[in-house]
């Protein structure tokens, strides 16, 4: 199998005219083609839009225009993003057919940069999950072993980029979902500072906790697809109103006297294997002109309990509005208390119950003070706990996940074990900073192995200078089992 070509190539060529949008799609939509029944990375393959998009494109640049930064670049998005006229379910039952009347800020930005969106990717349901098996439409598979997991939520937008599917995608990160997939999956995955991409058209899940963000096979690509969506978003309440850092044009620039911190707390439950490719992730930032050293901040260890307060809260209240009148699934029944309650009961899956539930609860009048607000305690004194970091370092660095992807079906039955799939990247999304996945190499069975830089909020540009870095000095890294595409 070849590698995929960069997006910035693709993109490139196509502006040139030495490459049709139209070619280049066809290429991917062959390869989605070829797997796709087997990994399912897609809830929904948009080729005739696809196709007509291309073409598009192609008569702009023969009428001598400029489509933009990702001419006939091939785009994947996470089926939470909401897309105007095409089905936008977040994998679950309750929102199966509705067509959202506009298109998230990001899908208009991609759009204006001359981006194709072929598909929207499977997810565990309303970003629920870490293992992408948590979907009313079934699991996707990654493509480096198909009986394991490829992570979640955004695990189809990940295995998307793996497989060869698209070059890149789009994904949202509440605890982790878009950097632990991409690094079981072998790919590049960034969850910006919150307030940096705007969350207008994105399915809520934890409002103060989501952010949207890039998959892609390299760190450049990753930054030119940051770059094309960051910005102020007036549609957005919560969007920062203030220049967004610039990726592409620092990923040149080096590491020479930066300060790396080793986070002592995330090599501590890491495999043995994981904790080798840190350290040697660690050794290379060290010889090339960083010094590092061993960071320790121990209020992150408190970071998984307080989040699974926070986002199921969050969660009550955000999905109360599924409720059988307005949109989407409707059971009908005797009553309006009556169909309400089939509705949900019937639209929703377990995860999505269960953390309903645990957020009615603590919630609830009696308990808030003593579970939810408590929480947000423990969130201040995380932010603490990082601006006392960065005081002597510029980022730091640790795993991304504990280990390697794990088979398909061995911690559903589990959901404590599943949870802590995220104790290394929950942390970034409490405080709002931002934090990248670079894949470095493989672990002891052959699977691929991320390390995770994390960086206080606004250094995206130096995340992405670091990242570039650590991306040039990876192991090779274990190819897929199939597909691609070149």
């Amino acid at each position: 199998m070849t590698s995929p070509a960069p997006a910035a190539d693709l993109a490139r060529a196509v502006r040139s005219g030495s490459r049709s949008a139209a070619d280049v799609l066809d290429g991917y939509l062959a390869a989605i083609d070829a797997d796709e029944e087997e990994i399912h990375a897609f809830n929904l393959v948009t080729a005739g839009s696809a196709r007509t998009r291309a073409d598009e494109i192609d008569r702009r640049v023969a009428d001598g225009e400029d489509p933009g930064l990702l001419a006939g670049v091939p785009v994947a998005l996470k089926d939470n993003l909401c897309t105007r006229g095409v089905a936008t379910t977040c994998s679950s039952r309750i929102l199966e057919g509705w067509l959202p009347p506009y298109d998230a800020t990001v899908v208009v930005r991609l759009r204006q940069a001359g981006a194709v969106v072929v598909g929207k990717t499977n997810m565990d349901e309303f970003a629920m999950g870490s293992s992408t098996e948590a979907s009313a439409f079934g699991p996707t598979r990654n493509p480096h072993d198909r009986g394991r997991v490829p992570g979640g939520s955004s695990g189809g937008s990940a295995a998307a980029v793996a497989a060869g599917f698209a070059p890149v995608a789009l994904g949202s990160d509440t605890g982790g979902s878009i950097r632990q997939p991409a690094a079981l999956c072998g790919v590049v995955g960034m969850k910006p500072t919150y307030g940096t991409v705007s969350r207008y058209g994105l399915v809520a899940f934890a409002s103060s906790l989501d952010q949207i963000g890039p998959l892609a096979t390299t760190v450049a690509d990753a930054a030119l697809l940051f770059d094309v969506i960051g910005g102020h978003d007036p549609l957005d309440s919560t969007s920062l109103d203030r220049p967004t850092p610039r990726a592409l044009s620092v990923l040149d620039d080096g590491v020479g006297g930066m300060r790396v911190g080793v986070l002592t707390e995330f090599m501590e439950g890491a495999s043995p294997d994981v904790v080798a490719r840190v350290r040697e992730a660690a050794g290379a930032l060290a010889a090339a002109g960083a010094r590092v050293e061993e960071v320790s901040v121990p209020v992150v260890t408190l970071g998984l309990s307080a989040y699974y307060l926070i986002a199921p809260g969050e969660a009550s209240s955000n999905l109360a509005r599924y409720d059988g009148v307005r949109y989407g699934l409707r059971v009908d029944a005797d009553d309006i208390v009556a169909m309400n309650t089939a509705t949900r009961s019937e639209g929703f899956g377990a995860e999505v119950k269960r953390r309903i539930m645990l957020g009615t609860y603590v919630l609830s009048a009696g308990y808030m003070d003593a579970y939810y607000n408590q929480a947000l305690r423990v969130r201040t004194r995380i932010i603490e706990g990082f601006d006392a970091a960065y005081r002597s370092c510029d980022v730091l660095l640790g795993p991304t996940t504990p280990t390697t992807a794990f088979p398909l079906g061995e911690k559903t039955g589990d959901p404590l074990t599943m949870y802590l799939s995220d104790v290394c990247t929950i942390p970034s999304n409490l405080a709002g900073h931002p934090a990248i996945s670079v894949p470095f190499g493989a672990g002891d069975d052959g699977l691929p192995i991320g390390v995770q830089l994390l960086g206080p909020a606004l250094s995206e540009s130096t995340l992405f200078k670091v990242a570039a870095v650590v991306e040039a000095a990876a192991p090779e890294s274990p190819a897929p089992a199939g597909g691609g595409r070149s």
